[in-house]
């Protein structure tokens, strides 16, 4: 099928600036996004929930500037997309936002599913009803997590999903119309199927973060012990700072297709839990097997990380493993040239470290704290 987008008259005859749209700019990827657009020249709009509670502490450092421009919207509300994109009318549309914690996904199914299945839907009608199909270009955050109960290893464009959690599902549909729309309506839409990616801007409850924080916290005496859960669950862990710049590669393409975004390497949990403590200055034993497996300071015989039943999920990925030959073939995007996953976990270390040691929080806070990170209550 022919697309009409591969040279666009409007940028090529004028020199107007380029205008994107980014949903979830308030969050680690968003937010780097949104940095390298506006590196690049790009009149950069982001949509944000109204909230009496501020979460933009991601992106302050850049409002203000001169081309960057925040709407309210929400992705579960059809006519608040409509008006934005209507209004903005960008030539690129990155939807990253999500209820992106496969954990929560157990807990809260249709909030996930209404979110990261229809407000993918939502976003390309709202393209299709302003007339924008023939001039935006539109990217979707897909995830590794839809390959779930993995069929073959390494993970690649060609390998069948098997998702194993609500979230996971809901990823698949977003997908799959993704898909359809660009078949049915000759849209430019593609998924880039990330593989996992941190970063010191990573949300405090997902697994690398509560790692990184629980080390640094430890080792100032602020934090008795780290609870994880499947030490040996196997992950391609990569800097979310380097993975931006493939979102925009492949809207850069000459044509609309879905490529896997990942560093082709595969780390364990502990491993990254080794390496996180090692960086705060401690030095992990591991022994014993499944949940009986201990984490202990090799100097003093101290246990500081155990395993607890209550992060085991009810249906759990164990071995994603990502293979970017197309991305390197097609975007010229190449991982191993970028930042690798010791610099990956020593840069996080680095900064909850100074974190930690600036925190003034009463001790009551600290409590509480050390308590839901140790407890599971936040998972």
């Amino acid at each position: 099928m022919r697309h009409r987008f591969t040279d666009s008259p409007i940028h090529r005859f004028t020199n107007m600036i380029k205008k994107a749209l980014i949903t979830g700019v308030t969050g680690q990827d968003g937010s780097y996004l949104a940095e390298f657009l506006l590196d690049k020249g790009y009149d950069v709009h982001g949509i944000i929930r109204r909230s009496s509670v501020d979460y933009r502490e991601r992106i302050a450092h850049l409002e203000g500037h001169k081309n960057f421009h925040l709407h309210y919207g929400d992705m579960g509300d059809s006519m608040s997309l409509l008006q934005v994109i209507g209004k903005v009318r960008p030539d690129e549309i990155y939807n990253l936002a999500a209820q992106s914690h496969v954990q929560v996904s157990f807990d809260a199914p249709e909030f996930t599913a209404d979110v990261d299945a229809t407000g993918v839907l939502r976003v390309l009608e709202a393209v299709r009803q302003c007339g924008l199909t023939e001039t935006c270009r539109i990217y979707q955050a897909s995830t590794s997590e839809l390959y779930g109960k993995v069929e073959e290893v390494p993970q690649n464009e060609n390998t069948p999903f098997h998702p194993y959690s609500p979230y996971a599902v809901a990823k698949l549909y977003g997908f799959w119309i993704v898909k359809e729309y660009r078949e049915a309506y000759n849209m430019f839409c593609c998924s880039g199927i990330l593989f996992n990616h941190e970063s010191e801007r990573r949300g405090e409850t997902f697994v690398t973060r509560k790692i990184t924080l629980a080390a640094a916290r430890i080792a100032q005496g602020k934090q008795d012990k780290l609870y994880l859960g499947n030490l040996s669950s196997l992950r391609d862990w990569g800097y979310a700072k380097d993975y931006v710049e493939c979102m925009w590669l492949i809207l850069q393409h000459d044509k609309p297709e879905d490529f896997v975004i990942a560093t082709g390497e595969q780390h364990s949990v502990r491993e990254f839990c080794y390496l996180a403590f090692k960086h705060a200055g401690i030095e992990l034993e591991f022994v014993g097997e499944e949940e009986n497996e201990k984490g202990i300071d090799k100097a003093t015989g101290r246990v500081l990380v155990e395993v607890s039943p209550d992060f085991y999920r009810p249906t759990d990925v164990v071995n994603l493993w990502g293979d970017p030959t197309k991305a390197k073939r097609e975007l010229g995007w190449d991982p191993t040239k970028r930042t690798s996953f010791s610099q990956l976990v020593e840069l996080m270390v680095k900064h909850d470290m100074e974190k930690v040691a600036v925190e003034r929080a009463s001790e009551h806070v600290r409590t509480n704290l050390a308590e839901y990170l140790e407890k599971g209550i936040v998972k």
